[in-house]
């Protein structure tokens, strides 16, 4: 009853994109093996969620489990489908046309084996459907929320969601392990990456550049371990960070003179204090003249500067060969004529390279690394460039450090959930063995409210001459650098 339609199923006028490889199917597991837990928890089609909501409370996060009689419908419905649907022909339509078509097919499904479902059965089982074959399943409703920060998959039964800086458990289930897996293995696919049992890790990004890792069995033992970095879709501006009390306005307009003036700099914070947020910020002051090339392990940032190359690295292929390195990515990048360097994430010997970079004419390049104060960042610098082999004395690596560094800019995730810029940090220079630094601003914790939330302010530390003065008088920004060092001293009064 349910044959394979053919072209003549497809044939939408005006419809002619070029052929794409067929999207992985996830096949339902059979109902005698399938577990209790709910599959995919949705408020309903076409709601969607507005900025900034309050995170739901668990009362309003607990529903009804759907029955038994839900999954088997949605495996007879399912297997119909796969019966009579041409993938091949699917792949050719785009995909709001691929979602309609396979609405239509379902719903004559339904019709012709009769099934007894009420209308919001019936479209929450369309939209389970969609999911499955077209998009990533139980994680659309998730992707779909600008209010959420992270998605943190612990294998097939539970998942963990991060809103306004608080982790709390979603009820958002997979079918099994399997479902799970060959969700996360169709988003990596995507970038032509791949995550297996041979190669169980596995840095992917999404279409508008949120950032995935996957961890799979046999390294995983509970299951498939999936974490998503979202990416907000109104990208973030330093004005933005005013208002969340991110950066003081003063601070601010610091941190855009910085930007301008090509100091290289390096954006210090812990995982989640907002460094690759900041880094996107501050490459607004980029002028449009000027040849940017960004290195990152997988691309996330996105300059708005007209003259852009992004490069990304490449894991190796399954007999070992053909990585690529960040190391090689900014050894390479030297030779394509770039006027800014920007490293997405500093994690190993590159920083080396990164340096020579800055030393050698490429003013203004930047990058963000892990850790926890300015100082600290100096010292994880030397470690990495020891561990990168080289045999230079530690004088000579700090030499190399101050003099490539200017200015470090530390991020941190306070433990309300809230992210703060805490010190704008000059690199002075040396003195005997050590390298000498200087902040230019600090924020400090004054309290709390009665709900929790840290309250504090960033001060300035009294200097009104900051050692880029003359950088800055080059570029006609001194007198706006004084007038913002000058207000930030008074209301630190």
């Amino acid at each position: 009853m349910f044959g394979k339609r053919g072209n003549e199923g497809f044939g939408k006028a005006g419809i002619s994109p070029p052929p794409v490889a067929p999207p992985p199917v996830v096949q339902p597991e059979p109902a005698a093996v399938r577990p209790s837990v709910p599959e995919v928890l949705v408020e309903g089609p076409g709601k969607a969620v507005t900025h900034q909501p309050p995170p739901p409370s668990a009362a309003a996060r607990k529903r009804p489990s759907r029955t038994e009689g839900y999954y088997d419908t949605k495996s007879q419905v399912f297997s119909a489908l796969i019966d009579t649907i041409d993938l091949s022909q699917l792949a050719k339509l785009d995909g709001e046309s691929a979602r309609e078509e396979i609405r239509d097919i379902v719903n004559d499904i339904i019709t012709i084996k009769n099934f007894a479902m009420s209308i919001s059965e019936q479209e929450e089982l369309l939209e389970d459907i969609c999911n499955d074959v077209l998009g990533y399943g139980p994680l659309e409703p998730l992707l779909a929320r600008d209010d959420i920060a992270d998605i943190m998959v612990n294998g097939s039964g539970q998942t963990f969601i991060e809103v306004s800086g608080k982790t709390i458990e979603s009820d958002i289930r997979f079918r099994d392990n399997q479902q799970l897996l060959s969700i996360c293995q169709r988003i990596v696919s995507q970038v032509g990456r791949r995550v297996d049992e041979s190669s169980p890790i596995c840095d992917a990004r999404l279409p508008d550049g949120s950032r995935v890792n996957v961890i799979a069995p046999p390294l995983a033992i509970d299951g498939p371990a999936l974490t998503i970095r979202k990416f907000k879709k109104d990208k973030l501006k330093l004005d933005q960070l005013v208002k969340f009390g991110s950066i003081s306005p003063e601070g601010a307009t610091v941190l855009q003179i910085i930007g301008r003036v090509r100091c290289n700099v390096v954006i210090s914070g812990g995982t989640g204090s907002g460094k690759t947020t900041l880094l996107n910020c501050l490459t607004g002051f980029i002028d449009t003249d000027e040849r940017v090339i960004t290195c990152e392990d997988t691309a996330e940032l996105q300059l708005q500067q007209p003259h852009v190359v992004r490069l990304e690295t490449r894991p190796p292929n399954i007999e070992g060969e053909g990585e690529v390195t960040m190391r090689d990515l900014v050894k390479n990048c030297l030779r394509m004529r770039p006027e800014r360097i920007i490293v997405g994430e500093v994690r190993g010997p590159e920083v080396f390279d990164l340096l020579q970079a800055m030393n050698t004419g490429h003013d203004g390049s930047m990058g963000t690394i892990h850790a926890n104060t300015p100082r600290e960042c100096l010292s994880r610098m030397e470690s990495m460039i020891a561990m990168g082999g080289f045999t230079l004395p530690a004088k000579t690596v700090r030499e190399i450090i101050a003099g490539s560094i200017d200015v470090i800019v530390q991020a941190a995730r306070l433990r309300d959930g809230s992210r703060r810029i805490t010190h704008i940090t000059e690199v002075i220079g040396m003195e005997g063995d050590v390298i000498i630094t200087q902040d230019l601003m600090r924020y400090e914790i004054e309290g709390e409210d009665a709900n929790g939330r840290l309250i504090g302010r960033h001060k300035s530390t009294g200097i009104v001459k900051p050692h880029f003065w003359d950088r800055a008088r080059y570029f006609n920004e001194d007198r706006r650098l004084a007038a913002a060092l000058d207000e930030m001293e008074k209301k630190s009064d």
